[in-house]
């Protein structure tokens, strides 16, 4: 199986015009007279270099710029890739329309809308990540960008479909391993539920040929690969939560010599225990 599957199938899904205008539907389901012609497609994608592109980006009728990544794994730096996401959105809207962002009037510019969909574990789930909130917690800051955070959409629609097959593809994952046998049960599951149906029988074969059309030399690489890119993430991730403990612990420290707040409002917005705040306090005193 593909390391990257829940990737693979997230673009997949929404390069067909079909799924991406109920995306849209889901997302703004008050607007009556949208159809599937006042799309655009806008993401951003590099073929000849490693440059940065992100999992899905379009304008509904110029008047919104809606870019939507999907999560696994939960990172505070989803919200900086979104706001690079962003300009460089803005920047090629801008050269495709002949704006001049240089020039006296004002340019044309579509109101953004950022959103994750989560499809991981984590317990804490926040509405929105915020850059300014996350990064710059103690002070002002000229810039912020705000990405809600989707966990489920309503019962039935596109988003509520992907993110239960991301569910169900996960569990199945865990009994069988990463094998046949675990995409066979994922589409059966799915298709028996109404999840993805037409999707996933249109593209069963196509998984199918994917996992056996391989030489023996190409599953052992294959799985060489897989075990290097898990042993990366859990590095990466170790470092992350390392990090964001000691950004926390800073915080804390900063709060408590300002001497203006009591332990439990520091731990609350430190995001630390309450115990670790008075430990730190003792510390400061000590």
């Amino acid at each position: 199986m593909k390391r990257k599957v829940k990737d693979s199938v997230f673009t997949s899904l929404f390069s067909d015009r079909r799924y991406l205008f109920e995306l849209c539907k889901a997302l703004h389901p008050e607007d009556m007279d949208a159809t599937p012609d006042d799309i655009s497609n806008v993401t951003i994608h590099n073929v000849l270099t490693d440059g940065m592109y992100n999992d899905l980006g379009f304008l509904l009728k110029d008047r919104l710029v809606i870019l939507v990544e999907a999560q696994s794994t939960w990172s505070e730096n989803i919200v900086v890739r979104a706001l690079l996401y962003l300009v460089k959105t803005y920047n090629a809207y801008f050269k495709q329309h002949r704006q001049n962002v240089y020039g006296s009037k004002r340019v044309k510019l579509p109101r953004p809308e950022l959103y994750v969909i989560y499809t991981g574990t984590r317990k804490e789930c926040p509405a929105y990540l915020s850059l300014k909130e996350t990064f710059f917690p103690d002070g002002d800051s000229a810039l912020d960008v705000r990405a809600k955070v989707l966990y489920d959409g309503s019962r039935g629609d596109i988003i509520n479909q992907y993110v239960t097959f991301v569910h169900v593809l996960t569990e199945q994952t865990r009994l069988h391993g990463r094998t046949a046998k675990a995409i066979e049960e994922t589409i059966r599951i799915c298709q028996d539920e109404d999840v993805l149906k037409e999707y996933l029988a249109a593209r069963r074969q196509e998984l199918s040929d994917y996992i056996w059309d391989m030489t023996d030399e190409e599953i052992e690489e294959e799985y060489w690969n897989n075990r290097l890119e898990e042993e990366l993430e859990k590095n990466t991730a170790a470092v992350t939560q390392s990090v964001s403990a000691e950004k926390a612990r800073d915080t804390a420290l900063k709060m408590l010599e300002r001497g203006t707040m009591p332990i439990e409002d520091i731990a609350y917005y430190a995001g630390l225990p309450v115990e670790e705040v008075r430990r730190l306090s003792h510390l400061q005193l000590a």
